[in-house]
């Protein structure tokens, strides 16, 4: 396997624009007008648009609202927040390791970038608990995923997933890694933001989701950027695309959907009105096929899967940044409007 080197903090002998994304040469000086990836730079106006802060969201309709809600809806909506902020305590973290890797400047600038949005939504979620709930239950929730079983078996996945390239910086385990996160950002947040938007569909805790929104939205972007990386690094080492990999990407989507679908019967099940969990489960099926798909790999996860989104309504709830008054009413809003042509979801 071939070691990946560590981007150097500057080369006198090497030039502004990189000779590749990893193993490369480069001066580490970043000038826009002048990178290898034509991609870059509207990856990086696009998440700079997407700028935003929890202190935005007004929770105090959702502070009436959560001692109304069911026992059940109580305990989904906890359990839920607990799985988001520990994948993205992590996911900050290895986007760091990620940028220490990437011989490319204009490509570490955007992992830099994603590691602070990443930031963002670990503390959007102690922002909504610390407005909910007492300080002894917001530090219980965050310690779900020490006593959860089927959250730690969830957390286990993407962190062992992480943990190869972590202790061995290589090529393929670079490859793999990049797998394990397009299923953190784009599979396993799944089943909760449906949950979140199902409430919204009802009007209920509408704060929460319309964050939830903005995390959603960040998310696809970071899908995309991987997407990106992953296809470069290809283009760059054809050795490393192999039947083997192939193989690895299937299987994994195949093991993390059977997780994603565990972890959609434990917190939604059959409980709630408007979502059931055939839909939920072909839905979690849908999007293995559609991030394996974005990897080049076809969607050959699940072919007896739906080809289009089985939870149409989702759209709704996704879609609501109009640069108008948003969907959830709450105040305007200035953020590009999401569409194909800037990679948001078709969801």
């Amino acid at each position: 396997m071939t070691s990946m080197l560590k981007r150097e903090l500057m080369n006198e002998t090497a030039p502004n624009r990189s000779t590749g994304i990893i193993n490369g040469k480069s001066s580490n000086i970043l000038n826009w007008d002048d990178v290898r990836f034509s991609w870059a730079f509207p990856k990086y106006k696009r998440m700079l648009a997407n700028f935003w802060t929890p202190f935005e969201i007004n929770m105090g309709q959702d502070i009436k609202q959560f001692p109304q809600l069911t026992a059940d809806e109580q305990e989904s909506f906890l359990k839920i927040i607990g799985l988001l902020a520990l994948l993205d305590s992590i996911q900050s973290d290895y986007a760091s390791k990620v940028a220490d890797y990437v011989t490319d400047s204009s490509i570490n600038a955007l992992m830099i970038i994603l590691a602070q949005q990443e930031v963002v939504h670990n503390h959007s979620y102690s922002y909504v608990l610390s407005s909910l709930v007492p300080k002894g239950k917001q530090d219980e929730v965050f310690e779900y995923w020490r006593t959860d079983e089927k959250l730690r078996a969830r957390n286990d996945f993407i962190t062992n997933g992480y943990k190869a390239f972590s202790e061995e910086a290589t090529v393929e385990n670079f490859l793999k890694s990049m797998v394990y996160d397009v299923i953190l950002e784009g599979l396993f947040f799944y089943s909760g933001f449906a949950f979140f938007y199902n409430l919204a569909r009802n009007q209920k805790m509408v704060a929460t989701s319309t964050m939830i929104n903005y995390i959603n939205r960040d998310e696809q972007l970071h899908v995309g950027l991987f997407e990106k990386i992953f296809k470069e690094v290809l283009n760059e080492n054809p050795a490393y695309r192999t039947e083997e990999l192939e193989t690895f990407v299937v299987e994994t989507f195949q093991e993390a959907a059977r997780l994603e679908i565990e972890w959609a019967e434990s917190v939604i099940g059959e409980k709630f009105d408007g979502i059931t969990m055939k839909e939920l489960q072909q839905y979690i099926e849908y999007m293995a096929n559609k991030r394996c798909n974005q990897l080049g790999f076809g969607r050959a996860a699940f072919p007896e899967a739906p080809i289009e989104n089985p939870l149409r309504w989702i759209i709704a709830y996704q879609e609501v940044d109009l640069g108008k008054t948003d969907f959830f009413e709450q105040k305007s809003r200035q953020y590009t409007k999401a569409s194909d042509a800037n990679g948001f979801d078709d969801l």
